[in-house]
Formats: C-alpha cells, structure tokens, sequence
C-alpha cells in the first residue's frame, strides 16, 4: 500500500471515529464503540434501579459495531543488570507481587500460610530468620527497602505492610482492607496497587465496599461510585487501592466502579488498563495512576477475547491488543476462530487494526516490544507471526515461521531474538490437530523479519511434561549477560520397550523427575543444557508420591552474585552458577 493509501486509511478511520461514520465495507475491521465516559450515581437507590434495569434488559442488548481498516492479510531497551535476579515482569519499573523476593541479601518466600525471611548471602551463612504466620491465604508479596508489603486473602483482602529492619523481629506497621477477593497488584516507585473485586449481592442487598485503614473505617458511599451504561451478565465492584509502602502516614487512596467480570489486567507506568469480556467483545477501561492519584480516563472496546496480561502493551502513547474470535475444532471446516491485533490510542478510540489472522487458529502466546509483535498461534502447527506497529495506522505482517509445536510465553532475548516456552506436537493422523508431546523451549532469530526462524530448540521429556512457565511468566529466570536461563519442570517419560511398534502420539509418560533444568543460552550457540537440580532424591519418597503434588517441587530459582538459588515449599538449595556444585542448602518449616 502506497503513502497515498495510507494517509487515505488514517483519514477514513479518524472521520469515523471523531463522527461516528461507518466506513466502506471493504475496510473490515471491527471496533466496539464505548464512546461515552463512566458515571456516578447519585444515591444508594439510582444503584439499585440501575443494576436492576441493566440485568432485565442484558438479554436483549446488542452491541454496535464501526467498521474500520483492515491490511491485507517498546523500541526494546535491557535495564542495568544488578548482581542478584528480580522478579520476571512485563514492564521495567512495574513490579509484579510474587510468592519470592530478594533485595540481594535476603529473602522472602511464602510457604503455606508463612512468610519467610532467610539471609541468602553469603551463601555459606545462608539461614531462616524469622517467619510471620497468618491464617489465611498469602496472594503475594513485594519487598520495597525495609518495607514488606503481603497480600493476604480471608472474607476480605489485607494489604499488610511490615517494617523489616530488624529481619529477625518484622513489625507489623499498618493494615489496609478491602471487601472482595483479591485480583491483581504492581508497585510502582514507593506506590503499591492493589485490584479487589466484589460482588455486589449479599442476602438479596447491594452490599457497598468497606475501606480500612489503621485510623479509620469507611464505607464507599454510592455517589462515589463510577459505573458504564453497558449491561452486563455479572455486575461487581471493582476497587483500585493505592497505598505508599514508605509513608505510614499517608492514608490509602482509592476509586471503585461498577463493572462487569474482570478478566485481565495490563500495569504502565502512569496506567492500570483493566478488561472485562461482553457478548464476545472485550471492554477495555484505562485508569490513570500517578502516586496516591487513582483517575478514570477512557474506556474502549474491541470485538475477540484476550489470553492474559501478554496480549496488551502500551507504547508512545497507543495501547495495542491481540483477540481471539471464534471458537476453533477438530477440524477447520468446522472451525471458526480468527485472531486480531488492534491499536487505539489513550482515549481508547480505535487508529488501526488487523484483522483475520490464522484462520481456524486461536492465540497462544503474544508480546509486544516497541514497534513489534510477535504472536504465536495454534492448531495444527504454530505460526509465529512478526507485525510491524511502527505506523499506529496500518500495522501490518512482516513474515511468519511455521514449525511443529507451540510457544505459550515469550520472551525476548535482545532486539532480535525471542525465546519461546510450550509443547512439541505431532500432528494427528486424522482431523485438524495435534498431539501435546514435551515441553520445548525455542529460540527464533527475528532479524530478517520476512523471514523469522528456529534457530535452536530442546525438547524436555514426554507427552506430560509441565512446567509452571507454561502459565506463569514469574517462575522463568532468564538473564542475557550471564547466558542463563532456568525454568522448574516436571518430566514424563515413555518407556519405548513397552511400544514395539512405535510409540502412539497419545500416550502420556510417567513421572521420573522434578526439578530446575539450567541452560546456558547465546544467540550464536543456541540452547545448550548444563545440568538439573532436584529437591527430590530418596527413592522410596518419589516411588510412593506424585511429584506435581510434592512439598519439594522446584517453583522458583533466582542467583545472587555467582550462587543459584532454587526454591521449595521445604527446601531451597543453592549451587554455584559455574558448575551447579552444591555450595548449602535450608529446610524449611
């Protein structure tokens, strides 16, 4: 498409969404049109009236679609290394709650309804501390300074913050709690936000949020409640907390609104952008966060439903997001599904999109990183796609690589390289689909983006083969200059003597070993295994237990300095990074 073209498109699309004009029906992308702000009650009544009209009228609600532009078919920058691991996260500068912390001497693990304090270096006076116990479930923690911030989720959800100074005695400091089931947090800078959801119904009555802090209880009044004219299925609250992990003065700040089902959340540095799936669309409301400032700012909307936090990025001002449509089959005739990428900018109106990708395929994995985005998609075999975002307006495919398997996460190496972490597949011998086999970790060289490739791959064990990578990003270590990488796996293996005729590609192994496997990684050599650590190893234990079910499963590894730290539920070991020699190792409580 020429310069002239495309200055057409951008023009086309900014008329319709500034008037509110469809455009041709040659130019088919959709957007779901939330054009006006979210508003306020006036009183405990105007709810009740309110929720009441919009789940009579849900049934008959049908949402209207613009038509917009359809193509024909961060630049990314690496932080400072720092002598220990942080937490694997989506944005640099938005931390991410998780069950382990370390500040690069100590750390701080949940184990059951404990949190653990140990001194990790040295290593060789490596010891527990203290523990702080509670009596509900522990969500996740942050580690801010000589500040601990735990989440801990009973009835209602408590933001414990602990001054730990004194990392034998913590001292509890304030308590801040919300009604509803915790949802997601990030901390930015001294800030910790927090998502708590609620329903809205107790004994037939709209039950109002409850907001406590250590100087007051407050019930959030129906007149300081937000709320969208949008019917939907399931009405709740949602309560966006602020609270300054450093300043125990600084009462918490907070906004709630009357939403749907909350469905995912993506965290920049000034934004929350929280999603909430409708009639197959996917509603998207921004909130504009600075310090103690909690702000409606947009909402928006596009047709498809998202996989996770991975499938939305915001960049030099636009917000991007991939959606799936449709539902896929067994065979593609019968298959419907279509995949999408769309760009909108900060008021959420829709600048450009596109449309139709793997017909028949849903998604499976997504990042975005600066201009680009790579998105791997599945049924038979996996096409990992590169799209061009330089131009907001007309993104467009630049190549895509199809081989055996799939990439649940990816990861970006550097500029030109991403690895991916999912499942060998052999393709059935009837119908459009595939076998699961073993976990496989990829890398792709995306340099010559019309044409991306699988530089190295290594394949970990058997159909049944797990890893906690597969769905959660924060139990994958990986850091560039030192060519590590390390992911917990659970291996199955088949035993071929019992298979004469060939192994079935729908047989699943059985389990033989869990643990941590160690990769050195270069864009030059490949993957390449070193070794793997294990906190299973009697005998008689794993003959008589399910490893997937051990308190002695590997769920996460960090280094400090030259150490590996691996880390249980009842042990962390830690082994020298140049060789995995066992340098110590703690039994928990």
């Amino acid at each position: 498409m020429g310069e002239n073209m495309r200055t057409i498109v951008r023009i086309i699309l900014l008329f319709t969404v500034m008037t509110g004009a469809i455009v041709p029906f040659c130019l088919q992308s959709h957007y779901y049109s939330l054009a006006s702000p979210l508003k306020k009650f006036s009183s405990y009544e105007e709810m009740k009236v309110f929720v009441k009209a919009r789940l009579r009228d849900r049934y008959s609600y049908s949402p209207t679609f613009l038509l917009s532009a359809r193509s024909g078919t961060e630049s990314y920058t690496k932080s400072t290394v720092p002598d220990y691991s942080a937490t694997n996260i989506q944005v640099e500068g938005v931390d991410e709650a998780d069950i382990v912390k370390t500040d690069g001497k100590y750390i701080y693990f949940i184990s059951s309804q404990n949190v653990i304090i140990l001194r990790a270096y040295p290593p060789e006076e490596a010891e527990i501390l203290s523990q702080i116990r509670f009596n509900a479930t522990i969500k996740g923690a942050f580690i801010n300074g000589n500040k601990l911030a735990v989440f801990e989720q009973g009835s209602e959800t408590l933001v414990r913050i602990y001054d730990v100074s004194d990392k034998e005695n913590p001292t509890s400091k304030r308590v801040v709690s919300v009604n509803g089931s915790y949802f997601n947090s990030r901390m930015i800078g001294d800030y910790v936000y927090a998502v708590i959801t609620q329903s809205i119904y107790y004994k037939g009555e709209i039950s109002l949020p409850i907001i406590c802090s250590n100087n007051y209880v407050e019930t959030v009044d129906a007149s300081e409640i937000y709320y969208s004219d949008i019917p939907d299925y399931s009405y709740g609250f949602t309560t966006i907390v602020s609270v300054n992990m450093q300043n125990d003065e600084e009462e918490p700040t907070y906004k709630t609104f009357l939403l749907g089902q909350t469905s995912e959340m993506y965290v920049s540095l000034h934004n929350i952008y929280i999603t909430f799936p409708q009639n197959g669309n996917t509603l998207i409301y921004r909130f504009h966060i600075e310090g103690s400032a909690i702000e409606s700012a947009a909402n928006g909307g596009v047709q498809g439903h998202i996989l996770n936090q991975f499938s939305m990025d915001e960049h030099n001002g636009y917000f991007r997001i991939a959606t799936t449509t449709g539902q896929i089959a067994r065979t593609f005739e019968a298959a419907t599904s279509l995949n999408h990428v769309y760009v909108l900018d900060m008021d959420m109106n829709l600048v450009g999109g596109l449309e139709g990708l793997a017909p028949g395929e849903k998604i499976y994995s997504a990042r975005f990183m600066g201009d680009r985005c790579y998105l791997v998609t599945f049924q038979k075999i996996d096409p990992l796609f590169v799209i061009d975002l330089e131009d907001p307006f007309y993104p467009n495919v630049l190549g895509e690589l199809k081989i055996t398997g799939y990439s649940d996460y990816l990861h970006p190496y550097d500029e030109n390289h991403i690895i991916g972490i999912g499942k060998e597949t052999i393709e059935a011998e009837t119908g459009d689909f595939a076998w699961f086999q073993g976990v496989k970790i990829s890398l792709f060289d995306v340099s010559n983006v019309e044409n991306p490739m699988e530089i190295s791959k290594y394949e970990i064990g058997d159909r049944g083969t797990d890893s906690p990578v597969l769905r959660d990003h924060k139990a994958f270590l990986f850091d560039k200059t030192r060519s590590l990488l390390v992911i917990p796996v659970l291996v199955a293996e088949i035993n071929e003597e019992n298979y004469p005729n060939g192994v079935p590609p729908n047989r699943s192994g059985s389990y033989v070993w869990q643990g941590a496997y160690v990769f050195n990684v270069t864009s030059e050599q490949g993957l390449m295994f070193r070794g793997g650590i294990t906190h299973l190893e009697d005998d008689n234990y794993l003959l008589s237990h399910y490893y997937s079910q051990s308190h002695y499963s590997i769920q996460r590894s960090l280094y400090i300095e030259n150490v590996l730290y691996t880390i249980s539920n009842r042990k962390i070991k830690l082994n020298l990074l140049s060789d995995l020699s066992l340098v110590n190792e703690i039994e928990l409580p």
